[in-house]
C-alpha cells in the first residue's frame, strides 16, 4: 500500500508516524513545501521574547529524524501543484523539476495561512506575518536589529502572544484591533480583566479601531480608519487564517461555506481514498450538530492519527472538536471551551449563563488568586460553553469542563464530580463544582438571576455586603442591608418593586434572594454580583501612555547563584505587614547579608518602592501565579545614601491624630508603619479625641475634679474601645470589622501599635489637648514626650509630609 501526505507539521506528520506503527511494510510519502515537517507553532513568539532562546528547541522533528526513525520518504520544498483523484496521482513540483507521484491513499494536510490584508503603502520590510519559522526569522531580525516600536494588528491568541514578547524585548508595543475587545475565545467582559493585564505590562490597546493604510514620509506609520497615525519599526499582522483548499476545490472535492474540506466522521472526503485533516477541514460540532472550523494544533494532531487508522481499513471516528484552548498573557491565563455567548447569539440558541469568582485555592492557603469564570448551558442542562480567567487554576478548571462536555455531563452535574482537593490547589468545593451548584438552583427554580445589561432603573437594587464593602462603591442607586440584619429589616424594603440582591460575588446575594422570596418579595439575584457588574462596565483609559522603548529595570544579576543568609514568608500578611517584618528584618542583619523574601505577588510594586529607598539591592525577583520570591542584599544599592542627603526635599512625616475613630487610627498607624519601613522618619501626634487611642485599659486611679472625672466616662478607654466612624450599628458593625480583619490577616491596633514602636515612629501627646480633657501622663501608654503645638509646629516644618486624621 502507498500513502501519500500532502503537509507536514501537526496532522500531516502525526499522520505519517501512525501508519508506520500501523502498517511496517508500506510506502510512506511525506511532501512539505518548506523546508520543516514538525515544528512548535505555537512556541514561535516565545522565541521572539527570548522565553525559548535556543531556536533549535522548535524544531519537534527534522526530516532526517523521521526518515530514519520510521522509514518514511520525506520530501521538503516540495509543492504539490495538482491533485488527479481519477488518475490517483499528484503533480509535485521540487525545485526546477516537476514530476507525478501516485498513491493508494491521500492525506490531505495543507493547513491554513494567515489572511494577507493588501493595505496601500505596505512595506515587506517593515509589515510581516507571523505563521511559521521563516516568518519568525524574519521578525527576529527586524527585532535584533533595532526596532523600537511595534505594531500587532489584532488581539487574537497570537497577537497578544507576540505583543506581549515585543514587551519583554523592551520595544514599545501597541495592539489595535477591530472588534470592541480582546481574545475573542472569551466574551467581553472576562476579555476586560486580559485587557487591564496588558496595560499595566506597559502594552498600548486601540480596540474598534482599523488599520487602512501605511505612510512613509520622514517615519514609517499606521494609519487608522479615524485618521489618526502611529510611528512603528515593525509591524505584524494578524487577523485571522484561512485554510489552504485550492488543491482539493481543484480537484474537485467537496468544500464547506468558509472554504473548507467537507470530511465525514472518518475524515474522508468527498472522493473515495482521499483524506483530509487538520486546520484545512471543517467537522461535525458536537455542540449544535454542525459543522465547524477549529485552527488549533490538539484537534489537528488527533485528526491526523485517526486518518492514518481509517486509511489502513479501521473504522475510528472524530467526533468533532469543543474547541478548548488557553492563552498566558502576563500574569494572567484564560481559557475557554465550547461556544461564547456573542456566538450563541449569532446562532439564536438559548442559554442561560452563570459566573462565579472564586479563589484558586484554599483562602487559608498563601498564594492564592480570584478565578473569573462563566458558564453558558442550556435550558435543558446542556453545557454550552465555559470561559475561566486567572492567575492560578483557569486551564484546569476548564479542562475539567472540556471532559464533562465530552461525556455529555449535564451543567447541574458538575456539582457531583469529584476532583483532587488540598488547600494548595482549591477549596472542598472546586469551583467546577460551584458553577455546577448554580447552574442546579437555576434550573430548579431556586433561583432567579438577571443580568447586569437587563438591569432596569425600576429595580430596587440591594446592596448585601457589609458596610465597609459598600462604602468601598457599589452599583449606583443601591441601598445597603447587610446579609445579617436582613430578616430584621424587611419593612425598610418596598414590595412593590422587583429586589434585584447581590455582593460581591453573587453567593450572599443568592442567599438574601432566598431570605426575600421566602417573605413573598419579587426578588431576583444579580448574575457574578458586583465583580460582573465592574468586569461589563471596564472602559480602558481615554489615554494610554506607549511604554518606553527600554525594558523594565532589572534586578542586579549575579554572576554566580548567591545564598540567602535569611528567610522570611510574608505570603498570608496584610499590609502593611510584609514591609515592616522585611525592615525589621534587614535592621538585623550586617552589611552586604542576603534575604529571600516570599510575599504575595501583589508584593512587587511596593517591594521595587522600598529597595529604591531604602540603599538595599534588589539581587532577583522571580514572580509566578503563586507569588514572588526577591533576594536582597544589604547596603549596595543604588541609592546607598538616603533620599535625604540626594535631594532638598525631606522624606520625614508628621501625622496629627485628631479622631478616636477605630477606622481613622488604624489608617494613621498604618500609613505610618508603611512610611517608617519606606525609611521615612514620623512623627505621631495626637490631640483632643485622639488621645483616647493612647488610654491606658484599665486606667489607673488618678485625682481628679468632677470635670474631668466626666470627660474620662465620655471618652473610649484605650484602643479595645474605639467605634467605626460610619455604620458601627451600636457596635456590630465594629465587631464585623474587626471579624474581617482578621479572617483578612490585618494586624490589629495592638499589633499596628507595637510595629509603629518598633519602627522608631515619635509618639507625642498633646498637652494643651491633655489639660483640657482632663488626662494625666499616668493614664496613657508610654509616650515618647507631652508637648505643645510649637513642638510639633517645628517638626511639621522639616517634614516633606504633614498628615491630619
Amino acid at each position: 500500500m502507498k500513502y501519500l501526505i500532502i503537509g507536514g507539521v501537526a496532522a500531516g506528520a502525526s499522520a505519517a508516524a501512525r501508519l508506520r506503527r500501523l502498517d511496517e511494510n508500506a510506502e510512506i510519502i511525506l511532501l512539505e513545501r518548506g523546508a520543516y515537517i514538525s515544528y512548535a507553532n505555537c512556541g514561535l513568539p516565545y522565541h521572539i521574547g527570548g522565553v525559548i532562546p535556543e531556536r533549535e528547541n522548535l524544531l519537534v522533528m527534522t526530516p532526517e529524524k523521521m526518515a530514519a526513525r520510521f522509514h518514511i520518504d520525506v520530501r521538503t520544498e516540495s509543492t504539490v501543484t495538482a491533485i488527479d483523484p481519477t488518475a490517483k496521482n499528484v503533480t509535485i513540483r521540487q525545485n526546477h523539476l516537476t514530476y507525478t507521484e501516485s498513491y493508494d491513499k491521500l492525506l490531505i494536510a495543507t493547513g491554513s495561512s494567515p489572511i494577507v490584508m493588501d493595505l496601500p503603502g505596505m512595506d515587506p520590510e517593515k509589515v510581516f506575518q507571523f505563521w511559521t519559522i521563516p516568518d519568525m526569522d524574519k521578525v527576529q531580525a527586524k527585532v535584533d536589529g533595532g526596532a523600537q516600536t511595534a505594531i500587532v494588528v489584532g488581539a487574537g491568541a497570537i497577537g497578544l502572544e507576540i505583543a506581549e514578547n515585543f514587551r519583554r524585548k523592551g520595544l514599545s508595543v501597541t495592539i489595535v484591533e477591530l472588534a470592541p475587545q480582546v481574545l475573542p475565545t472569551v466574551d467581553q467582559e472576562l476579555s476586560s480583566y486580559i485587557a487591564r493585564e496588558l496595560l499595566n505590562s506597559g502594552i498600548a490597546l486601540k480596540l474598534g479601531r482599523k488599520v487602512t493604510a501605511f505612510e512613509n514620509s520622514n517615519t514609517y506609520c499606521a494609519v487608522w480608519d479615524n485618521g489618526e497615525k502611529l510611528p512603528a519599526d515593525i509591524v505584524v499582522m494578524s487577523v485571522g487564517v484561512r485554510p489552504n483548499s485550492e488543491l482539493a476545490k481543484a480537484a474537485g472535492l467537496t468544500l464547506g461555506p468558509r472554504g473548507h474540506i467537507v470530511v465525514d466522521e472518518h475524515l474522508a472526503t468527498s472522493h473515495p481514498d482521499i483524506y483530509a485533516a487538520g486546520d484545512v477541514v471543517e467537522a461535525i460540532d458536537p455542540i449544535t450538530g454542525g459543522s465547524s472550523a477549529i485552527p488549533l494544533a490538539g484537534p489537528a494532531n488527533k485528526q491526523g492519527r485517526i486518518a492514518a487508522d481509517n486509511m489502513v481499513g479501521g473504522n475510528t471516528v472524530y467526533r468533532g472538536s469543543f474547541g478548548a484552548s488557553v492563552i498566558k498573557v502576563g500574569s494572567l491565563t484564560a481559557a475557554g471551551v465550547g461556544m461564547t455567548e456573542r456566538r450563541l447569539k449569532q446562532q439564536n440558541i438559548q442559554y442561560y449563563k452563570i459566573y462565579t469568582h472564586p479563589g484558586s485555592n484554599a483562602s487559608y492557603y498563601p498564594g492564592g488568586a480570584m478565578l473569573h469564570m462563566k458558564l453558558l448551558f442550556a435550558p435543558d442542562g446542556k453545557i454550552l460553553g465555559a470561559q475561566a480567567v486567572g492567575a492560578k487554576g483557569a486551564e484546569k478548571r476548564i479542562d475539567v469542563i472540556a471532559t464533562a462536555m465530552a461525556c455529555h455531563k449535564t451543567a447541574p452535574e458538575l456539582a457531583e464530580l469529584e476532583l483532587c482537593y488540598a488547600p494548595p490547589y482549591n477549596s472542598a468545593k472546586d469551583p467546577v463544582n460551584y458553577l455546577g451548584m448554580i447552574a442546579g438552583n437555576i434550573l430548579a427554580k431556586l433561583s432567579d438571576s438577571i443580568y447586569v445589561e437587563n438591569l432596569s432603573p425600576e429595580d430596587l437594587l440591594l446592596d448585601v455586603r457589609e458596610p465597609e464593602e459598600f462604602e468601598q462603591g457599589s452599583i449606583p442607586g443601591a441601598i445597603n442591608i447587610p446579609l445579617g440584619t436582613l430578616r430584621n429589616r424587611l419593612s425598610e424594603l418596598d414590595s412593590s418593586k422587583r429586589i434585584v440582591t447581590f455582593c460581591r460575588v453573587g453567593m450572599r446575594g443568592y442567599i438574601g434572594e432566598r431570605i426575600l422570596k421566602q417573605h413573598n418579595f419579587h426578588c431576583v439575584n444579580l448574575a457574578g454580583g458586583m465583580e460582573t457588574y465592574l468586569a461589563m462596565n471596564y472602559r480602558l483609559p481615554d489615554t494610554q501612555s506607549v511604554a518606553a522603548t527600554t525594558a523594565p529595570q532589572q534586578p542586579q544579576q549575579s554572576a554566580t547563584p548567591v545564598a540567602a543568609d535569611k528567610t522570611i514568608d510574608v505570603r498570608t500578611m496584610a499590609c502593611p505587614g510584609p514591609i515592616v517584618r522585611l525592615k525589621k528584618t534587614i535592621d538585623t542583619m550586617a552589611p552586604a547579608e542576603t534575604l529571600k523574601v516570599m510575599a504575595a505577588a501583589s508584593f512587587a510594586p511596593d517591594l521595587k518602592n522600598w529597595i529604591k529607598n531604602s540603599g538595599n539591592a534588589l539581587l532577583s525577583l522571580t514572580t509566578d501565579s503563586d507569588f514572588l520570591e526577591a533576594l536582597i542584599r544589604k547596603g549596595s544599592g543604588d541609592n546607598s545614601t538616603s533620599p535625604a542627603q540626594e535631594t532638598a526635599k525631606n522624606n520625614d512625616a508628621a501625622m496629627i491624630i485628631f479622631s478616636n475613630d477605630l477606622d481613622k487610627v488604624m489608617a494613621g498607624l498604618i500609613v505610618a508603619c508603611g512610611m517608617a519601613a519606606a525609611g521615612s522618619k514620623v512623627t505621631l501626634f495626637f490631640t483632643f479625641w485622639g488621645l483616647s487611642a493612647l488610654r491606658k485599659d484599665p486606667a489607673p486611679e488618678v485625682p481628679k475634679n468632677t470635670i474631668s472625672r466626666l470627660f474620662g466616662w465620655m471618652l473610649p478607654r484605650g484602643l479595645h474601645h474605639l467605634k467605626l466612624s460610619k455604620m458601627n450599628m451600636g457596635g456590630l458593625g465594629t465587631k464585623m470589622m474587626k471579624g474581617v480583619m482578621k479572617k483578612q490577616n490585618v494586624p490589629t491596633l495592638d499589633e499596628l501599635l507595637q510595629q509603629a514602636r518598633e519602627l522608631g515612629v515619635q509618639f507625642i501627646a498633646c498637652e494643651m489637648a491633655m489639660d483640657v480633657m482632663g488626662l494625666k501622663r499616668e493614664e496613657l501608654i508610654e509616650v515618647d514626650s507631652v508637648a505643645g503645638v510649637a513642638s510639633f509646629a517645628a517638626i511639621a516644618r522639616n517634614a516633606g509630609t504633614t498628615l491630619f486624621i
